[in-house]
């Protein structure tokens, strides 16, 4: 009798040390096994800590001109030159680090953010809802990116402030057209019809369950659009629509330094350097998500 008693003691055991991974855990396995996506974001890591400490990190003043030291090329003491104004390049870059991400971190939340209520609203709704809002993206995106950003500037006037909203209005519609057919798809799920057959509210199954299951999709989404966010800031800045000549931005540096690219190329080799890093990396990133949320990949 003692020996049948032991058995299902000892198959409880077993259970109960069976290893449970959580989904933190997993996402962490796959993600190590995504090495070019991995160094990547190893590489976006060091861009925000750079944009945290940069006036610290900077060796000089990165608006102070040098007047005796112009267009200089790499040296020891100034790692990436100097431009037409003296000023170290180097320097200028690491600054500059905190207004390019900071102008495509809030320009990709502030659409996003609208852009993901809208999807929402117009993916588990319907109806004429759905048709306007989808009808006004459809509007929106025939128009390229980059002149609907130029003609919202045209609209407001140049500046950073006048670029992050001109940014974040072309970024709503893909995000309601991406939120939106994820929100079809959801609101067919059997979890979704359960809990509207006991009575959940709308708001209840929108935010706990439909918005939740485009999570993956979002992040992917973001990603990606940070990399297109940075460059067309930069692009925009470039065309003197963004930041002012004197502001160490890397669209700018590369609009001040056209003029020398034949005499000086160092003045706009590493700005365009380090811009074209920055959005390779996000590209690299967001592909290396979309391989890790992917249901079929192992």
């Amino acid at each position: 009798m003692s020996q049948i008693q032991m058995e299902p003691n000892h198959s409880n055991v077993s259970y109960q040390e069976s290893p449970s991974y959580s989904p933190l855990k997993q996402f962490w396995k796959k993600w190590c096994k995504q090495r070019v996506a991995f160094i990547a974001s190893l590489f976006i890591l060091l861009l925000v800590f750079v944009a945290i400490l940069g006036n610290w990190l900077a060796p000089h003043d990165p608006y102070e001109p040098n007047y005796s030291n112009i267009l200089s090329g790499p040296t020891t003491e100034n790692f990436a030159g100097t431009d037409e104004y003296g000023r170290d390049i180097f320097s200028r870059l690491i600054v500059g680090t905190k207004i390019s991400l900071g102008v495509g971190l809030i320009s990709i939340l502030a659409g996003g953010i609208i852009g993901t209520f809208l999807g929402l609203i117009s993916g588990y709704f319907g109806g004429r809802l759905d048709r306007f809002i989808m009808r006004g993206s459809d509007i929106m995106f025939a128009f390229p990116d980059i002149l609907l950003a130029i003609a919202i500037i045209a609209i407001l006037g140049p500046g950073l402030i006048n670029v992050v909203i001109a940014l974040s209005i072309f970024s709503v519609p893909s995000f309601a057209r991406l939120v939106r057919g994820a929100a079809l798809e959801a609101k067919q799920a059997e979890y979704v019809e359960a809990a509207q057959s006991i009575g959940a509210s709308s708001y209840r199954i929108i935010w706990k369950h439909i918005l939740p299951s485009s999570m993956g999709e979002l992040l992917v989404f973001c990603s990606m659009r940070m990399g297109n966010a940075i460059l067309a800031a930069a692009t925009l800045s470039f065309l003197g629509l963004g930041a002012s000549p004197e502001t160490p931005d890397w669209g700018a540096m590369l609009s001040m330094g056209r003029d020398y690219i034949s005499s000086a190329s160092h003045v706009v080799l590493f700005p365009g350097l380090i811009l074209f890093l920055t959005v390779l990396a996000f590209n690299l990133v967001g592909d290396g998500l979309r391989d890790v949320f992917d249901p079929k990949s192992s």
